[in-house]
């Protein structure tokens, strides 16, 4: 049976536990996450410069790489902080409130990357397939018209699987055996079915 009643959770905190098992390890394992994460900071933003400074780089696929290139900088921002938190803080709660943000912001990102990669691959496809008629099929303003898409669709199933968490009722303990916000990890907090 479903409860009808929204979410009247007595959760309003969530405990990381991230890899608190690991104590030894944490300094260790924040220090290899900011330099992957300043690498994966400074590698994308290379690209968005270099497409942006060299007029020969402003074609169809560079326009979607540059694109890809910022959702891969916002999936990071979102998800790495949080991550370096709790690796260095001892109280490794965020709030109800706080852990749908996140988990918003986190899909919003991954789901748009998915569709950019798809976008580019039919930009490929238009390329190879139709190699003269390339700079007219994939015109500036369709590719404006698919990234904006791309987004827009990003937004929209980030905002149904974030309001679809939002209905449901949460009990127990508090306690999520992950390092961030993630579908599966809250799920295991569920009591909206009762049998």
């Amino acid at each position: 049976m479903v409860l009808d009643e929204g979410n009247q959770s007595s959760v309003t905190t969530f405990i990381l536990l991230g890899f608190s098992e690991y104590p030894h390890l944490q300094a260790s394992l924040f220090l290899v996450f900011l330099a992957i994460y300043t690498v994966t900071l400074v590698g994308n933003v290379g690209i968005i410069v270099v497409i942006r400074i060299n007029p020969k780089l402003h074609t169809p696929m560079y326009f979607f790489l540059s694109h890809l290139s910022f959702l891969d900088i916002c999936y990071s921002s979102v998800f790495t902080p949080k991550l370096l938190e709790t690796l260095v803080v001892e109280d490794r709660t965020i709030s109800f409130k706080g852990y749908m943000v996140q988990f918003f912001f986190v899909c919003a990102f991954v789901i748009t990357e998915m569709f950019m990669l798809a976008v580019m691959a039919y930009n490929r496809f238009v390329a190879v397939c139709n190699p003269l008629l390339y700079t007219v099929a994939m015109s500036h303003k369709l590719c404006s018209l698919l990234v904006a898409g791309t987004y827009i669709w990003g937004g929209v199933c980030s905002m149904t699987l974030t309001y679809s968490l939002l209905e449901l009722s949460y009990c127990g303990p508090n306690i999520i055996n992950h390092f961030g916000c993630e579908y599966s990890a809250i799920l295991s907090l569920l009591s909206s079915l009762v049998l």
